[in-house]
């Protein structure tokens, strides 16, 4: 049957119709991709090889048949099982190089160029081979400089997969290619230019890699397997100058995501930065010193551009000065007649805000609260929406403060206008460009959260103004998509302003008012295709905390909508801010929760049942199984049994050694796994049915021996690893004096107490003392 749809693939692709030979080729690959590796499919590559190499086929035959083996290439890439074997990929490269070859028409060297592109992760072992290697790179830098732009751009596009994936091969060829690539981003059109610079950003990032990796293994002793070969550090001096000329090719009319030649300049000057860190300054401030006054609006903008690429990259202590000498100029330059520089130079001073806000000079401070305020009315929606993304990186600086609830701090004698400001922004006519209204809110919610205590009762005049603004959203029509997507939007960043507000104002001062905002929090919630259930969920969790046992009289109308938000596995951030909010309302009413939790559990169980949905939400799924157990005590025993066997056989999933991303999904799905089991005894301990648990202890403990030897347990797994010893120590006392008589508990608490963090040690330390109780009892 196999046979009888791919044999017509074959003849589909040597038809003389373009759109069936592309569709065939589409197909065949999607069909190949699958058999290749198995060597199911012996008639498929010589029917391609011969119909690029034989003369009697057309041009749209060879380039379908070059399409068909980079689209089987990509589709191999991604599909599990083994990779095609080396003969047939040798056969494949040479049929793709040999297309590339300078002698054949431009279409078909593109069809090529575009299969090698997709066909090198296959190539390792081609470009360990030295003479193949330098066939492959000739090939491709003979193709850069085809007539066709198309087939330029797509050869500079295979040179950046060979920065990726074979960076250790590069030195034979760097010269050629920075000779390349700069008279590229020079001289060519910009499709190709960008293209060329790709190159150099990406070689950015595979060097940040492997710096990294090597301080890290330095710290650790360990000898350095890939050296960064510092490639961009010694491009740099010559490199970075013709990268800043690509910032004066603005499009006046660009939408703020195109992609042009100015971004993408923009973007690899600030990888070089990140990358080559203090180095940067001397070669790129000499064009911004040059430009920033020009009288060519472009330059002056350039200069501006350039300047915030450097932002992040050098030493605090080096690019500081320059952060304090360009305040006074910026803060100018925000009145600067042309709509793109005032852009420029708001974004900047956001950039300044968010890095490198300790190096505003204090007696500049009130003069650029004052000119960013102004801007928040300037006619520009997009200089408008920079300066409340200023202001909100501005606030957020104050974080520590907030944590440290000062009496007063900087802003606090301009909160008052701020505040009036970015209420106003909202309501601006243009509020929807430029992301303005919520740039104005975002900004509103983190000057609330990190406001000093002074500022409290301007925070309680302002809890009505929000909560009519809420009110008056319900009222807002919303027969179209885009209607409802602004309303939902509105009531999302609501939610995150009223979250704020509960964050920070005290009990009494809302309670008055929070049967209101309840009632329209859950209004929200009643909107089954609201886009905004994270934020009212967030919003509720705040709710909960400020009225902790009175939040009770809640729980009937909020029921059903907590139990949707638990099974909305599709929208699995929703999911995951609702099991949240159900741990927190645990927390807050603590026993009160127990008529619920029937519906509750089930839901929590239904979703580690769900093998479609999200990984990300099984951590706090088996942490709010502590949350309730804490909550309930006694009341837990029903949902025992089947939650210790879902946390079992969460507990025996192996982390792989060499994925750090599942590295870090497994330290996290640990770290929730013993927050479960610490509320579990916790709850059946103050509920007198710690006995119930005993049978458990022998699985809890192998799980806690082989957290011992893992070499990837990150510090806060170990912390909780820890409080899990000392918890059972302490419930179950002499009755587990054997079991935790062990080397491997007595390794958790020495790791512990050596880890040099303050809050471990102090956990270390008494889980120690409650160990030894234990076993001496």
């Amino acid at each position: 049957m196999r046979d009888g749809i791919k044999q017509p693939l074959l003849v589909a692709m040597r038809s003389g119709e373009n759109a069936v030979a592309h569709i065939a080729a589409v197909a065949a690959a999607e069909v190949a991709a699958v058999e290749l590796p198995y060597e199911q499919w012996p008639s498929f590559l010589p029917a391609l090889l011969e119909n690029i190499s034989a003369a009697q086929f057309p041009d749209m035959v060879k380039v379908a048949s070059l399409e068909c083996l980079g689209y089987t290439c990509e589709r191999v890439s991604l599909l599990p099982g083994p990779e095609i074997n080396q003969p047939t990929t040798d056969s494949i490269l040479n049929a793709i190089v040999n297309g590339i070859q300078a002698s054949r028409p431009d279409k078909v060297r593109l069809a090529a160029a575009t299969a090698l592109k997709n066909s090198l992760v296959f190539a390792h072992k081609n470009m360990e081979k030295k003479e193949e290697r330098d066939a492959i790179m000739t090939t491709i830098c003979e193709a850069t400089r085809s007539q066709e732009p198309g087939v330029r751009a797509v050869a500079y596009e295979c040179i950046v997969q060979i920065a990726i994936l074979y960076y250790e091969k590069l030195q034979d060829y760097m010269t050629t290619l920075y000779e390349l690539t700069t008279h590229t981003i020079r001289e060519d059109i910009d499709e190709v230019a960008k293209s060329a610079i790709e190159f150099w950003s990406s070689l950015c990032e595979v060097e940040q890699d492997l710096l990294d990796e090597s301080s890290e293994l330095q710290e650790r002793g360990l000898p350095i397997n890939r050296p960064c070969m510092g490639y961009v550090e010694a491009a740099v001096t010559h490199l970075a100058p013709i990268l800043a000329q690509t910032l004066t090719k603005q499009e006046e009319e660009a939408d703020e995501d195109t992609f042009n030649l100015h971004m993408a300049g923009h973007i690899c000057l600030t990888c070089i930065s990140q990358t080559v860190e203090d180095k940067i300054v001397q070669v790129i401030m000499p064009f911004v010193q040059q430009n920033i006054q020009n009288e060519s609006w472009r330059l002056r903008d350039a200069a501006i551009m350039a300047f915030i690429s450097m932002l992040d990259g050098p030493k605090e202590a080096t690019i500081g000065p320059y952060v304090s000498q360009s305040v006074p100029m910026l803060l100018q330059l925000l009145s600067d007649p042309h709509v793109m520089v005032r852009d420029s130079a708001a974004h900047c001073i956001s950039r300044i805000c968010l890095l490198h806000i300790r190096y505003v000079p204090n007696d500049i401070f009130p003069s650029l609260l004052q000119a960013l305020v102004a801007k928040c009315g300037e006619g520009s929606p997009k200089v408008a929406s920079q300066a409340c993304a200023a202001l909100y990186n501005l606030a957020s600086a104050f974080s520590e403060e907030a944590i440290q609830q000062q009496d007063s701090n900087a802003l606090s004698p301009y909160m008052q206008n701020l505040m009036q400001t970015l209420l106003n922004v909202c309501d601006r006519p243009d509020a929807d460009e430029s992301n303005l209204r919520v740039a104005a809110m975002e900004a509103l919610s983190v000057l609330i959260s990190n406001s000093a205590s002074d500022v409290q009762p301007l925070l309680v005049q302002l809890l009505p103004v929000f909560v009519q603004r809420f009110d008056t959203t319900f009222a807002m029509q919303d027969f179209d998509s885009s209607e409802q997507l602004k309303k939902d939007q509105i009531q999302g960043l609501l939610c995150a302003v009223v979250q704020a507000l509960f964050r920070k104002l005290d009990k009494q001062t809302l309670l008055p008012i929070t049967d209101k905002v309840m009632e329209q929090l859950i209004r929200v919630l009643q909107n089954r295709n609201a886009n905004c259930h994270e934020e009212a969920f967030s919003a509720i969790s705040a709710v909960s905390d400020v009225v902790e046992a009175d939040f009770t009289k809640y729980m009937s109308a909020l029921q059903p909508f907590l139990i949707a938000g638990l099974r909305n596995f599709q929208a699995f951030q929703v999911c995951i801010v609702a099991v949240g909010t159900v741990g927190d309302i645990s927390r807050n009413i603590e026993a009160q929760i127990q008529p619920y939790c029937d519906e509750v559990m089930n839901a929590l169980i239904d979703s580690l049942k769900d093998s479609t949905i999200h990984r990300s939400v099984k951590p706090p799924v088996l942490s709010c199984f502590g949350d309730i157990a804490m909550a309930i005590g006694a009341a837990y025993e029903p949902y025992l049994q089947f939650s210790a066997m879902l946390l079992m056989q969460a507990s025996s999933t192996k982390p792989p050694e060499d994925d750090e991303d599942l590295i870090e999904y497994f330290n996290l799905l640990r770290e929730s796994i013993l927050e479960a089991y610490v509320g579990i005894v916790q709850g059946l301990r103050d509920g007198n049915l710690l006995h119930q648990f005993y049978q458990y202890i022998p699985s809890v403990l192998q799980f806690l021996q082989e957290l011992s030897g893992d070499p990837n347990r990150d510090e806060f797994v170990l912390s909780k690893a820890v409080g899990l010893v000392g918890d059972l120590a302490q419930a179950l006392g002499p009755q587990i004096k054997d079991q935790i008589n062990q080397q491997f508990i007595a390794k958790l608490l020495n790791d512990a107490m050596g880890s040099g963090d303050k809050a471990l040690v102090e956990t270390a330390t008494w889980a120690s003392s409650v160990v030894t109780q234990a076993v001496q009892g």
